[in-house]
């Protein structure tokens, strides 16, 4: 079998590394794999296929910032990448972000529906029933229901600067992406697939396959991360993410800092140096560190990981913390819920303070088993969860 995956990037953030962990148990079992990436490097794949330039991404920004024309950029470079596709010949094509500055969705649908190829589209996001954003939860917008108009996130990802292009983006996107015989869209959460039933992409068969972790990595381990930050008798509050803004709570575990006990302290991992000096004392701020066995220590170091995101598909970070055996409070957003039960963690009430703040007092007083933590995480092996996509392809 020759599989060919369509992502934004290769290798690198959690769509990229999902790519590639799909793309290595394919070659493990004899499989032809090639994955087409738009940005950046390709890392950790050798038949990786790079789609236009960066001069192309470059173009396809200025259009989406100047006319809000995200998705119908990059048109040169995607006939090109078609030419490279029709040669290879692959016989199932998996997409998976397929925004992200680099590839013409008009361009990819003509000829995937004249292909006639079986296509599996994994949804990281939103995107593809907007017209425009990529995430609504936060701000609690339903437009994308009957029909995108006067977008209130239009200066957000992909921004744009000038028009509000949302109502026509939204009805080109209903006429390019259905009408594909043999597509099956997989999400990693069960929230998302509710929301793409919902959508107009609900001729589709909607699978849910969950995010998976590397647990050989992610585990218990032992460190010297409380001593290096004088925490050794303290019960140590945790958050994490890539970049810290509104959506994911930072504002949250600074009014957590006003209520936490002496012997307590929250440890922020992913704040900047200006984020970090505004931080109060009883926060210790560490800049994001790609380093994910450093990553895992200082989950291993913590009583409890909290994650007040507003908004979220499947947060692997979740994942990561029961993998090495530390519970995980999460507000009740999106398919952040998902991934926790009763024995490894809470799920409280969007945006209460106090309930958050109870749930912590909870974990420290019942001291919940790291065993429990462990066992759910196996659920979420990457190799098993990433497996279910072969059966996929074998199937259809």
């Amino acid at each position: 079998m020759k599989v060919l995956q369509i992502n934004s990037v290769c290798g690198i953030g959690s769509t990229g590394r999902i790519a590639t962990d799909i793309h290595h148990i394919l070659l493990e079992q004899g499989h032809e794999s090639y994955i087409a990436y738009g940005r950046g490097q390709a890392i950790n794949c050798e038949n990786a296929i790079r789609i236009g330039t960066e001069f192309d991404n470059y173009t396809h920004v200025a259009l989406t910032r100047l006319s809000d024309k995200h998705g119908f950029g990059s048109k040169k470079a995607t006939k090109e990448f078609i030419k490279k596709v029709e040669k290879i010949n692959p016989d199932v094509i998996h997409l998976h972000n397929i925004h992200g500055y680099y590839i013409n969705i008009g361009v990819l649908f003509d000829y995937l529906k004249k292909v006639d190829k079986p296509v599996i589209w994994t949804l990281h996001d939103c995107w593809a029933f907007t017209g425009h954003c990529s995430h609504f939860d936060f701000i609690q917008c339903d437009k994308w229901k009957k029909g995108c108009h006067l977008c209130p996130q239009k200066s957000e990802y992909p921004s744009s600067f000038l028009l509000d292009r949302s109502n026509l983006n939204y009805k080109k996107k209903m006429e390019i992406f259905t009408g594909v015989k043999n597509l099956t869209i997989i999400t990693p959460s069960k929230w998302l697939a509710n929301l793409a039933k919902g959508s107009f992409l609900k001729e589709y068969p909607v699978k849910v396959i969950n995010n998976g972790i590397d647990l050989e990595i992610f585990r218990n381990r032992d460190s010297n991360f409380r001593e290096r930050h004088k925490l050794k008798n303290k019960f140590v509050i945790l958050g994490v993410a890539n970049i810290w803004e509104k959506k994911k709570g930072l504002d949250y575990f600074i009014e957590l800092s006003k209520k936490i006990q002496t012997n307590e302290a929250i440890v922020l991992v992913g704040l900047t140096e200006s984020q970090k000096r505004k931080c109060p004392n009883n926060i210790v701020g560490i800049n994001r560190t790609n380093n994910i066995k450093e990553l895992a220590e200082i989950y291993s170091a913590s009583d409890v990981f909290v994650n007040p995101t507003l908004e979220d598909t499947f947060p692997t970070t979740n994942l990561e913390a029961l993998a090495c055996g530390t519970p995980v409070i999460t507000f009740n957003t999106g398919g952040s819920i998902e991934s926790i039960d009763e024995s490894c963690g809470i799920v409280v009430e969007k945006g209460n303070i106090l309930e958050l703040s109870n749930a912590i007092k909870l974990i420290k007083r019942t001291k919940n088993s790291i065993e429990n933590c462990l066992t759910r995480s196996k659920k979420y092996e990457k190799r098993e969860k990433y497996n279910e996509y072969l059966g996929i392809y074998n199937y259809i």
